[in-house]
C-alpha cells in the first residue's frame, strides 16, 4: 500500500498528531518539513487559497517534491503545513487532510478535517470533530516505556515496583497565555492529593515535572514525600508511558492538552484536570469542560475514535488496515 505524506512544520506537538493520523489509517508515513519562504508569503497564503490559487513559490521544504504516483494522501497539522497540503495533493494528484481547525483558510477545499471540539469547528460534510488531541502512540510504546520505567523506578527507590499496588500519578506542566502556576496552587493542590495517603489500600504516589514548570513550583514538589519522583530540571527521563499504564488515578495540570488527550485516550486510570487556567472562556477552558462533560476527565472512560477514523479513510479514499482505531 502506498504511503501517507506529512508535511510537518518542525514542532513535534503537530508532528505526532499527523503520525497518529496516519497510523490509525494503517499506513506507513514519510515525513517532509515545510515552512512559508517569509512572513509575508504566509500572510499571502489566506486569500490565494480563498481564490483556489494554490502556489508551491510561497513553501520552503526539507527535500525534493515528491511525484505523482508516490503517495496515497498529504496530511499536515498546523497553520504552517495547510496551504502546503493542499498545494501538493494538487501538484500529486491525490487528496489532503488537515489536524486542527484550519481558520482562515478554506474548508472546503480540505478533504478531510480532523477538528477538536474545543476549536468550535462549524458542521460540514469533511469535518470529522474530534474530542482531543491525537496521541502518536502504540502498544509496543507503551510496554518499552514500562520496562524502562521499571529499571528508573528499581535505581531511585532501591526497590523493585510492585503493580499490585494501587498508584497515583501527578503530571505537572507550567504556565502558559492561558494559565498560572504558583507555588501556593501547587501546595493547596497537592495537600489535597496526599490526603489520600490516610486511607486505603496502600497508594504509591509518582509524580513528574516538565520543562515548563517553574524552579519554584518544582521545590514544592520535592518537598513532599513521593514513592518515585521526576524533577525534569535533574533528569530527563520520561515516566509518562508508564504513568498512562500502570496508575490508577492521574492528576494532569489543566494546561497540559497532549498529557491530557494521552490520559484519556490510552491505559485505564481515572483522571482528573488540575485547574490552573485563568479566568475566560479561551479553548484550554473549553477543552477541559468539555473532557468533563464526555466522561473523560472526573471519569474513567477513554476516547475510542475508530469511527471517526472510519470517516476519514472514506472522506481520503485510504481504506484503513483491520483492527486499526484510536
Amino acid at each position: 500500500m502506498k504511503k501517507i505524506l506529512i508535511l510537518t512544520d518542525g514542532k513535534a506537538g503537530h508532528e505526532n498528531q499527523s503520525k497518529a493520523f496516519a497510523r490509525a489509517l494503517g499506513r506507513d508515513f514519510d515525513l517532509l518539513g515545510v515552512d512559508f519562504r517569509s512572513k509575508a508569503a504566509k500572510t499571502l497564503s489566506y486569500p490565494l487559497d480563498r481564490l483556489g490559487i494554490r502556489s508551491l513559490a510561497l513553501l520552503r521544504f526539507s527535500g525534493p517534491v515528491p511525484r505523482p504516483g508516490c503517495y496515497a494522501a498529504v496530511i499536515g497539522t498546523g497553520s504552517g503545513t495547510f496551504y502546503a497540503a493542499k498545494a501538493l495533493a494538487r501538484r500529486l494528484d491525490v487528496r489532503c487532510g488537515a489536524v486542527l481547525y484550519p481558520r482562515g483558510y478554506s474548508i472546503t477545499s480540505f478533504d478531510c478535517i480532523l477538528a477538536p471540539a474545543f476549536d468550535r469547528p462549524r458542521p460540514a460534510p469533511n469535518v470529522v470533530e474530534i474530542p482531543a488531541n491525537l496521541v502518536a502512540a502504540d502498544a509496543a510504546f507503551y510496554a518499552d516505556g514500562v520496562a524502562a520505567f521499571r529499571e528508573h523506578y528499581a535505581k531511585q527507590t532501591g526497590r523493585p515496583l510492585d503493580t499490585a499496588r494501587q498508584a497515583v500519578a501527578v503530571v505537572i506542566g507550567g504556565p502558559n497565555k492561558c494559565s498560572t502556576m504558583t507555588p501556593e496552587w501547587m501546595h493547596a493542590r497537592l495537600d489535597g492529593i496526599f490526603k489520600r495517603r490516610q486511607g486505603s489500600p496502600p497508594t504509591e504516589f509518582w509524580v513528574t515535572t516538565s520543562r515548563r514548570t517553574p524552579p519554584e513550583v518544582e521545590a514544592v514538589v520535592d518537598s513532599y514525600p513521593w514513592d518515585y519522583r521526576l524533577l525534569f530540571s535533574k533528569d530527563h527521563f520520561n515516566p509518562i508511558p508508564a504513568f498512562v499504564s500502570l496508575a490508577n488515578e492521574m492528576y494532569v495540570t489543566a494546561e497540559s492538552t497532549g498529557m491530557l488527550s494521552e490520559a484519556c485516550t490510552f491505559g485505564t486510570a481515572t483522571v482528573h484536570a488540575l485547574d490552573n487556567l485563568n479566568p475566560g472562556p479561551h479553548k484550554f477552558r473549553r477543552f477541559v469542560e468539555d473532557l468533563v462533560e464526555g466522561g473523560y476527565v472526573d471519569g474513567a472512560r477513554k476516547i475510542d475514535l475508530s469511527a471517526q477514523f472510519a470517516r476519514a479513510s472514506i472522506l481520503l479514499d485510504v481504506p484503513a488496515a483491520p483492527g486499526q482505531d484510536g
